[in-house]
């Protein structure tokens, strides 16, 4: 080579697909001078400087060494500038593959079928785009799958599957529910909502793949999950899948993984059958519009199983579900869902204002209970009062009736409350009771939310009726949960804490939580007043003569009633301080400020008694 030569190298290991010049030709600085294919890309071999061609190196279909000489370039001679360039392509005109993309993504809006959102409207409901917006901030939905397509290709043509099954069915994606509230760290959430629109919002091939993909990302991420469940079930109709029976299916169990590990949210909105309703089921709590009718299976099934017809209104509608247990809040449409689903992710999200003003006055709770201890009162109104204004959203309002329980904040942060009802059954926990109260701790415990008690109970509901409904085991639930407890507890006795079910409103005994306290209008006993005097004074009042048999009685359960009182209880350390019914907010939180901060510790395991 030339002194004067310059030799340019080969930028890779590859094969010459192309060359653009002849010796002897002047180039430009930067001009392309042959081009190399490495690893299915093209990669050009461009001057330096000006100058002419001197020797080309390789043929094209030669394959180099990375380093090889290929081009051997004398420089000064040749142009200055390179060939005059292309102008360069108007960005705001896409090209022909990104044009296809966005066709496809088009039929991903409800504008693309005008037809069907406007039918599903005129039934009153939303789409399904319409809930994930909703729900989401804005501008924070990353969406997975969305281009599936029912797998039915070998029966319907592709345009029909894109224009009429978008995303198979299922909106998937993560996104932030209250990030202008909480910050975007702690507000980060999967979504997962059918559509109805759409094969009734079956579960299809790919719309379990869609499933267990997005779970997959939830549980890696430690995301809470907001499902919104409406569909049918099963869709036999998917014929391209090669599955026989289904039932490897992952995705019911992946999502019942997620329980306990982070929040569950379940919208229910019209009808809910079979697989559906499954995963419906797994939720840790369930938000159902007055129009949702929920069942482990449809009309048909119903049918096909020799059952009869029925009604898919009649399935399971929201007068059974709502007092069996099944709906923990019942609401007006999908618009009052979404703001409840909101309002209930904001409690596992983190505090708010500590200077929350109470939900009422304080001197009034002095009034709260009727100087006569058998009158009735409204338990509710102490809860509002002693929280912050607006913060209680009650759970399972129509079910267990014997207890309230409900999520609250008290100076901002988040608490779990738990008061009895002595409207039902005077307060006494029966078996639907302990089941609900059970449940609840176990959510509180779950999400880190302290546990606060309104104690007023004669105990656990007795008698053959009641035996018939396994309050062994229900009762027993009460106390093997409470003994798992890793969140602090506090508990209030406003008037009687009477045996075993005063135990178990507790947490197990009156020194398991951090602190208990009872105004003083708390009556206490192994038992209720007037029955422990029947029961140990038996012979005594049986002695005595008929016409003053009352009269002892009666001067007996004084007796207990003062020896019972808040006051002299708190004498003997069996409870930790009597206060004054308007210093109850100020008393919990001045436990809840003692017990904040401490990590939890792990999980115990229990078995259930029920």
């Amino acid at each position: 080579m030339g002194s004067l030569r310059k030799a340019l190298h080969a930028p890779v290991h590859g094969s010459v697909v192309s060359i653009e010049v002849v010796v002897g030709q002047s180039v430009a600085a930067g001009q392309t001078l042959l081009l190399l294919e490495s690893m299915k890309m093209e990669v050009p071999l461009t001057a330096t400087e000006p100058g002419t061609v001197r020797a080309i190196g390789a043929a094209v279909g030669d394959v180099v060494a990375e380093g090889v000489t290929l081009v051997e370039l004398e420089p000064g001679s040749g142009p200055t500038v390179a060939a005059t360039a292309p102008p360069a392509p108007d960005p705001t005109l896409p090209r022909a593959d990104l044009q296809r993309l966005l066709e496809r993504r088009a039929l991903l809006e409800d504008a693309a079928r005008a037809d069907a959102i406007a039918r599903r409207h005129a039934q009153g409901g939303r789409s399904a785009r319409e809930n994930v917006t909703d729900l989401l901030d804005a501008g924070s939905l990353l969406e997975y799958g969305a281009f599936a397509v029912a797998a039915q290709r070998s029966r319907r043509a592709l345009d029909d599957l894109q224009r009429n099954t978008p995303a198979d069915g299922l909106i998937s994606g993560t996104g932030s529910v209250n990030a202008a509230t909480f910050g975007p760290e702690r507000t980060r959430v999967a979504v997962m909502a059918y559509d109805y629109t759409v094969l009734a919002g079956t579960q299809g091939f790919f719309n379990h793949r869609k499933s267990d993909r997005l779970l997959e990302v939830a549980a890696a991420q430690k995301l809470p999950l907001v499902l919104f469940a409406e569909g049918g079930g099963g869709r036999p109709g998917d014929v391209d899948s090669m599955s026989v029976s289904g039932l490897h299916c992952t995705t019911f169990a992946a999502l019942a993984r997620l329980s306990g590990q982070v929040p569950v949210v379940g919208i229910v909105h019209g009808r809910c059958f079979a697989g559906n309703a499954a995963l419906l089921g797994c939720c840790d709590v369930i938000i159902a519009t007055e129009n949702s009718s929920i069942g482990m299976g449809g009309p048909a099934m119903i049918e096909g199983g020799g059952l009869g017809r029925v009604h898919a209104d009649e399935v399971g509608p929201v007068s059974v579900q709502a007092h069996n247990g099944v709906i923990d809040l019942r609401v007006a449409d999908e618009a009052a869902a979404v703001a409840a689903a909101k309002h209930y992710l904001g409690y596992t999200q983190g505090v708010l204002n500590a200077d929350a003003p109470a939900g009422g006055e304080a001197l009034s709770l002095r009034h709260a209970l009727p100087e006569n201890r058998n009158a009735l009162y409204d338990p509710r109104a102490i809860v509002a009062t002693v929280m912050d204004v607006g913060s209680v959203l009650e759970l399972r309002r129509d079910f267990g009736l014997g207890v309230i329980t409900a999520f609250a904040r008290l100076q901002g942060r988040p608490v779990a409350v738990a008061a009895s009802q002595p409207r039902h059954l005077g307060g006494a926990l029966d078996a639907p009771a302990c089941d609900k109260l059970a449940r609840f701790m176990q959510l509180a415990d779950a999400y880190g939310l302290p546990l606060i008690t309104f104690v007023d109970t004669p105990g656990f509901m007795v008698g053959p009726d009641s035996e018939k409904t396994a309050m062994v085991r229900r009762a027993g639930r009460l106390f093997v949960t409470a003994a798992a407890l890793r969140v602090p507890v506090f508990s209030v006795v406003l008037r009687r804490g009477y045996g075993l079910g005063a135990m178990a409103l507790t947490a197990g005994h009156f020194h398991a939580p951090v602190a208990t306290a009872a105004w003083p209008s708390g009556e206490f006993g192994p038992m209720g007043i007037e029955g422990s005097v029947r029961l140990g004074f038996r012979k005594e009042l049986e002695a005595a003569a008929p016409e003053a048999r009352e009269a002892l009685f009666q001067q007996l359960v004084a007796e207990a009633i003062d020896k019972g009182q808040a006051l002299n209880v708190a004498s003997h350390l069996e409870l930790d301080a009597v206060i004054d019914p308007a210093e109850t907010r100020d008393w919990l939180a001045r436990g809840l400020a003692s017990a904040a901060g401490k990590p939890l510790a792990p999980r115990r395991a229990f078995v259930d008694a029920w």
